[in-house]
């Protein structure tokens, strides 16, 4: 059954690829009664002409460990941190955590995404039936072979390419691969593709291409290849961490000069061998520059955000793609199968006729029940998608069995029964009203009733007309076209809609109050799509534009993209170049699709969105699968995003501030030739009780923060001045102990620790505002913790300090009071 509005083609889609086998694929080289033999399939299945599809659902296990280890961070970090278990210091070398547990953390992420898809792509692959020795044998798709034939029926999916050799009322659903919804007819000769599944009738198709030949894999062939989220939060930790690097030589030629000279000069230290304690001063300097704990709570924030999404049916292929959709500022959605169910809904039944019965107004004067007619349309087992939606508005029960029938073709656009029941008795045709009611008893009632089909079906309807005639039906030949019967009057029109998801109006509404544009993307009809936009919340002016008419030149087509928001008749390569087209234009862009033809556009988007109902294609491709397939989660996705972006800024502030202040250590102590005043392990406890622990915290407090582009530039206006008032301050302690006492190594290393902790607890309790009672806590705790060390015995002895006198005392704590005045003052006059 199909629309007036529908436009069924009866050629297949030109193929993007040539295959020398197929170059009279019409000619059958297989009786169609017999099949392939066992022992045939068998050796075209040894000679790689089985249907074996690539399932890569990604990198692989050596490749995501490739991608996760050897990064520069790793390589700094972890050079220095082999360097110092080489030279037995492993006390100083804790900060090697981070790297370890930064590794773990985003291969375990990336790989568990990897086997939930494997798993997914394993329970989406069903078992095909094709003709083995003449008898129908159900076998996995990927044993099927070139030369097979498919037994092909309502429900089955075309697991290969093939062409038709023999079919009986046979349609096919394209919507995975062209983005379509209406069906198709699929008379014999017509070309099969892999993806598409049987609406409608029955019969034979030859297979003649397989595996990584069929359409399906070519069009996903570009998809496949592996990139990388565009991640805002991932790209300013890698300028910051390139930054670092370059000053790493410089600084870390003057930090380990500085040190060898202030221990006698270079042959001094290395004739004593006091060059092994130089370098692990050079090294303290050299790692307090590098936020390493930066990128591991970004990390911990991405990996909490995604275990959480999972928890909600929502799985992250990629880390970063937690934060993606908090900075999408267009949303592009698919159609069929993402704003619908895939599936059509009757959406009306609007009787015909002056002269309607007073008794029943939804009886004709005749008073023949129209609505048994419907029923007996949507109880035929092989009833194609339009006719199965009549069957829940009109149960099968006590239905008629009709005594003659003539099965829905699409290229007569009509299908007719003749019931012999006193209540339906007559011939009743449901089909194209143009095409029923050609030859009509009643012209004015077919005037009437063809002006309406006409603007239902201009608001986007599928749209049927039920005729009746006294006429019986006439038998059919084989291989003769059936008849239309004669004199038939409309009975009534029957309109169809395609199911919206009860959560799409709901969803969109949230992104339209969030600022986030909407924007409609779809294979279908235009008018189509426009009624289903509407349907669904998208507020648009005008008519959807026609992707037919879309200009090939990329600043036209801009032109037309930073304007229009509705389109119908898109193909795969279009859906890529909007998308890319959007992004020229300076907008961050989400897509969401459940198709083959969606899988290039979901790839090239900064954040692709799959259906978990979709092809295994489109789910490899995305970054975030909803796994159930619920719209609704988008808006749980967009406030983890918030949170993650959001406390992650917060902990940047954090964390290079302390790089700020550590560059000036290592560049101040490396030329005035002071011994660096804190030992690696003294560095860390500092770390921890300032940044690291109240990070763990920071990084998962609840933040609905709208996203703001340009996070590096904030966070640099807030840490380079305090770092350097905290750099200030210790160096002016660490001078003033030098220059006015007899103070020892480890006297000038406890009052250093004291002062770095208590400034630099100041910057923590200007990000800790406003407080709760979860901040403050921590916040306490730091001081708390400080004391600690300082008293705890076995602390002291790890952490080699030896208490400072009351002088030293007093000036380690009174710096660090008018340090933390001065962030205060920084914090008050300086927006970050």
């Amino acid at each position: 059954m199909t629309s007036e509005n529908a436009t069924p083609s009866s050629a297949a889609p030109e193929p993007a690829f040539a295959d020398p086998r197929a170059a009279d694929a019409a000619a059958p080289v297989v009786p169609a009664a017999r099949g392939l033999s066992e022992a045939e399939a068998r050796d075209r299945f040894a000679q790689g002409l089985g249907n074996a599809m690539p399932s890569s659902t990604g990198r692989s296990f050596w490749r995501i460990m490739q991608a996760n280890l050897f990064t520069l961070f790793n390589g700094v970090v972890g050079g220095c941190f082999i360097l110092l278990l080489v030279l037995g210091y492993w006390q100083d070398a804790l900060f090697g955590v981070f790297v370890i547990a930064n590794v773990l953390i985003g291969v375990g992420q990336e790989f568990r995404a990897k086997l939930t898809l494997s798993r997914l792509a394993v329970l989406n692959a069903p078992n095909a039936t094709v003709l083995r020795d003449g008898a129908p044998t159900s076998i996995p798709i990927a044993r099927i072979v070139m030369d097979d034939v498919l037994v092909l029926g309502a429900g089955d999916q075309v697991a290969a390419d093939a062409v038709v050799i023999e079919a009986h009322g046979l349609e096919v659903d394209e919507s995975l691969l062209t983005g379509e919804a209406d069906a198709i007819n699929a008379p014999v000769d017509r070309e099969l593709l892999s993806g598409s599944t049987v609406v409608g009738g029955r019969g034979l198709a030859r297979v003649i291409r397989v595996g990584a030949n069929s359409y399906a894999a070519k069009i996903t062939a570009e998809a496949k290849q592996f990139s990388l989220v565009n991640s805002e939060l991932r790209q300013a930790l890698a300028r910051v961490i390139t930054w670092i690097s370059w000053l790493l030589v410089p600084v870390g030629l003057i930090a380990i000069n500085g040190q060898m000279q202030a221990l006698g000069g270079w042959a001094v230290a290395i004739e004593t061998g006091a060059w092994r304690e130089a370098s692990v001063g050079a090294i303290a300097g050299l790692i307090a520059m590098i936020p390493q704990g930066l990128v591991f709570m970004t990390s911990v924030s991405l990996a909490v955000g995604a275990v959480k999404l999972s928890q909600k049916q929502v799985l992250v292929q990629e880390l970063a793609a937690v934060e993606g959709l908090a900075r999408v500022d267009i949303l592009c959605l698919d159609k069929t199968g993402t704003l619908t169910e895939g599936q059509l809904v009757l959406d009306e039944v609007e009787p015909v006729g002056r002269a309607l019965a007073a008794s029943d107004p939804d009886l004709p004067a005749s008073g023949l029940d129209w609505r048994l007619a419907l029923a007996a349309v949507g109880a035929d087992p092989q009833a194609n998608a339009t006719a199965a939606a009549l069957r829940e508005p009109y149960p099968g029960a006590g239905t008629p069995e009709p005594v003659a029938r003539i099965d829905f073709s699409s290229h007569r656009k009509w299908s007719a029964l003749q019931l012999d029941d006193a209540r339906a008795a007559g011939t009743w045709v449901i089909g194209a009203p143009d095409i029923v009611l050609a030859d009509s008893a009643s012209a004015e009632l077919t005037a009437d009733t063809l002006g309406r089909t006409t603007a239902l079906a201009e608001a986007g309807r599928r749209v049927l007309v039920l005729a009746r005639t006294e006429h019986p039906l006439a038998p059919v030949d084989d291989g003769v076209q059936p008849a239309l019967p004669a004199q038939l009057a409309p009975i009534a029109i029957v309109s169809f809609r395609e199911k919206v998801r009860d959560d799409a109006p709901e969803t969109l509404r949230f992104f339209a109050e969030q600022g986030v544009e909407l924007c409609v993307i779809s294979g279908d009809d235009p008018r189509t799509v426009a009624a289903v936009a509407r349907e669904a919340g998208v507020a648009f002016d005008g008519e959807a534009m026609d992707a037919r008419k879309l200009p090939d030149d990329p600043a036209a087509l801009d032109e037309v993209m930073a304007h229009t928001r509705v389109f119908g008749r898109v193909v795969p390569e279009q859906k890529k170049q909007m998308v890319l087209s959007l992004q020229r234009l300076g907008r961050t862009v989400a897509m969401t699709g459940d198709g083959v033809n969606d899988a290039l556009a979901l790839k090239y988007a900064d954040m692709g969105i799959a259906m978990g109902s979709g092809s295994a294609a489109t789910r490899a491709v995305a970054r975030l699968v909803l796994l159930d397939g619920q719209f609704s989660r988008l808006p749980r996705i967009l406030a983890e995003g918030r949170q993650v972006i959001a406390n992650v800024e917060r902990l940047a502030k954090l964390f290079l501030s302390k790089t700020t202040y550590a560059v000036m250590f290592a560049v101040v102590f490396g030329v005035l030739l002071w011994e660096f005043p804190l030992l690696p392990r003294q560095f860390s406890v500092t770390d921890g009780l300032t940044i690291g622990l109240p990070a763990i915290v920071f990084a998962l407090l609840t933040n609905t923060r709208v996203y703001r582009p340009g996070f590096l530039t904030r966070a640099a206006r807030f840490c380079v001045p305090k770092g350097l008032t905290v750099g200030v301050v210790l160096i002016s302690v660490v001078g003033w102990a030098r220059f006015t006492g007899d103070y020892s190594l480890a006297q000038i290393q406890t009052a250093a620790t004291i002062t770095l902790t208590l400034t630099a607890l100041w910057v923590l309790v200007t990000l800790a505002r406003p407080f709760t009672w979860l901040t403050a806590l921590i916040v306490a705790g730091s001081y708390v913790g400080l004391a600690v060390v300082l008293f705890a015995p076995p602390a002291v002895e790890f952490l080699q300090f030896e208490m400072p006198d009351a002088r030293l005392a007093a000036v380690a704590i009174g710096a660090s009071l008018v340090g933390n005045l001065v962030i205060e003052i920084f914090h008050r006059r300086v927006p970050s």
